[in-house]
């Protein structure tokens, strides 16, 4: 199994899902810019076992109840790093990432 889902664009790979079990979101780091746009693009190691995006990945999601969810970490060997900004309970811990079902 992979830690990673990619995500393909005209048969060509543009970035990779992952399951993020701080959130409970998947986060999708884009190794080129999305459709081809000017925007955020990540580094990757290429090891699909340990991945390592660069730099850190940053998620703001509206809940609907209003309250807003910060998602804030370094992905490093396949292991999410939680930032201290994070608004969930992994905030500030390191945990693997899951594989993909």
């Amino acid at each position: 199994m992979s830690k990673l889902l990619p995500i393909e664009e005209n048969e060509q790979i543009v970035g990779y899902f992952f399951d993020c079990p701080g959130c409970g979101m998947a986060h999708a780091p884009y190794v080129q810019p999305y459709k081809n746009e000017v925007g955020a693009s990540w580094t990757f190691n290429g090891d699909f076992d340990k991945p390592t995006f660069a730099p850190s990945i940053l998620a703001k999601i509206e809940r609907s109840d209003g309250k807003a969810m910060v998602c804030h970490s370094f992905v490093v060997e396949g292991k999410i790093q939680f930032l201290g900004d994070c608004t969930h309970a992994l905030a500030g811990q390191t945990v693997d990432i899951p594989e993909q079902n």
